[in-house]
């Protein structure tokens, strides 16, 4: 076969046919392939006329369709999957040639991955996408990892088919090995704390007002005008006002109460475990998900003593609504926050040199969580690029200090009539923990120090200590 694509995707399901629409549709050809030969010829079939596609039907047909260097982008399932379809292409290639997987895989695996093919000559690129079907079509935000030699080959390419912000593509190297897919990783927790304070909010006006799905709705679109824009307060607009066919009644009503997930929330809690970082935002958004899901569990807990919800009266009525959005603003700061100190631990740890300003800049557009304060996240970071955390920095610390008695009071109001904010709430206590003077952690030490001999630090001279509890309190040693 004549050597003729520019690049090539293999894995043809929604994700990887629209990824290779896209890369067609801005003037590269494309060389197809699949397991099952099916999905290739469909892809031409259906949209053959968008650009100018390969399709070819084993193996070797597709390394040979490519242009040196190659590249080839593999679209399919996490683990063990993208394992065999490495190990099948990779004896095809030569040295420089680029593999890269556009999936949601685990960082730690990439990692694996970019060595091992590293000492085979090859590049491997974990490259994070977001912006579901409709982004991999359109314009999504693209993460790439792996060697800036191969950032070099590829990255006019996925610039190319990026979201586009102010002129700007949303995609840039992030750095070695796994980094992309890191990033990618972290950028799902931060959407899975969005999305849980935003149905908590929801959850709040219906509970508290009395409001509807369709009124919800028309609070969200206001304000989705402000300072709240962003691509979920739009969709959850649209959510609350669609109507169900079936039964003329608010879709939200006949969707079961039951998140799922597929995984990337708990790696980024189990890694930021890792990290010794407190994503408390993304953990308990991850765990609600996972209580929504206990459904016999909370079928047996139902009749449980709590308060009766009453909706609010008189004037605290008429500034609840206005305190939600308080609350909400504030509680995705904290949740970008964590986030981007996750990154910033993650870079440390695994030497990556992530720019923080730089992943604030492509996650504008494209991407699940595009808001426009990530501008102001942008303009933070490059201001200040060791910022520690975002509730420091002066835009974002005076909105949030603005903020703090609604936030307060939302989170009593939610306590007072019996309602779960365990985002909104956690994230009130992360403010209140950072801000604090002292925290009970020293007697937390104490414990630890009578239990186990574990020492503990003084405040008033350098040295590790150790008390003899059992013997005379009094009696300190130096450990």
């Amino acid at each position: 076969m004549t050597t003729t694509a520019n690049i090539g995707v293999s894995g043809l399901a929604v994700m990887g046919r629209n990824l290779a629409r896209n890369l067609a549709r801005h003037g590269h050809t494309v060389a197809l392939h699949n397991r099952t030969e099916h999905r290739t010829r469909e892809l031409v079939e259906g949209f053959g006329s968008e650009g100018t596609f390969v399709p070819t039907y084993s193996a070797r047909e597709f390394v040979d369709a490519l242009e040196r260097p190659r590249r080839l982008v593999i679209m399919v399932k996490a683990g063990g999957p993208t394992d065999d379809v490495i190990e099948e292409f990779a004896p095809l290639l030569d040295p420089g040639d680029i593999i890269i997987d556009a999936g949601n895989a685990h960082f730690a695996d990439t990692r694996r991955r970019e060595a091992a093919l590293r000492e085979r000559g090859l590049h491997f690129v974990g490259t994070g996408v977001s912006g579901g079907e409709e982004g991999a079509l359109h314009g999504p935000s693209i993460m790439p990892g792996g060697s800036a030699e191969s950032y070099a080959s590829l990255g006019p390419l996925l610039e190319d088919i990026a979201a586009q912000v102010d002129g700007e593509p949303c995609c840039t190297h992030v750095g070695p090995d796994g980094a992309g897919h890191f990033v990618k990783m972290v950028h799902n927790g931060i959407e899975y704390s969005d999305m849980q304070l935003i149905a908590e909010s929801f959850d709040l006006l219906r509970g508290a007002l009395g409001y509807d799905p369709a009124e919800i709705a028309e609070v969200f679109r206001t304000w989705n005008t402000g300072r709240l824009d962003s691509y979920l307060i739009e969709i959850t607009a649209e959510v609350l006002a669609h109507t169900d066919p079936a039964t003329d009644g608010p879709f939200v009503d006949v969707v079961a109460d039951e998140a799922e997930q597929k995984g990337t929330g708990r790696w980024t809690v189990q890694n930021g475990l890792e990290l010794g970082v407190p994503i408390t935002g993304i953990a308990e958004a991850t765990f609600a998900r996972s209580l929504s899901g206990h459904t016999q569990l909370r079928a047996a807990a139902r009749g449980l003593a709590g308060p009766t919800r009453a909706a609010l009266t008189g004037a605290e009525a008429e500034r609840f609504a206005d305190d939600v959005e308080q609350a909400l603003y504030a509680s995705k700061v904290v949740a970008y926050a964590q986030g981007f100190n996750q990154i910033q631990a993650g870079s440390a740890e695994y030497g990556w040199d992530i720019d923080l300003g730089a992943v604030a800049s492509i996650w504008r557009g494209g991407c699940i969580i595009r808001a426009t304060f990530l501008d102001d996240i942008r303009a933070a970071f490059r201001a200040e690029p060791t910022l520690p955390t975002l509730l420091t920095s002066g835009t974002f610390r005076t909105a949030v200090e603005r903020a703090q008695d609604s936030w307060r009071n939302v989170v009593t109001t939610a306590v007072r009539l019996g309602i779960p904010t365990p985002g909104l709430s956690t994230a009130l206590a992360y403010y209140d923990g950072l801000r604090a003077e002292r925290l009970p952690a020293a007697l937390v030490q104490g414990q630890r120090d009578y239990f186990g001999a574990h020492t503990y630090r003084r405040t008033d001279r350098e040295g590790t200590f150790h008390t003899t509890w059992a013997a005379d309190p009094r009696a300190e040693e130096r450990a």
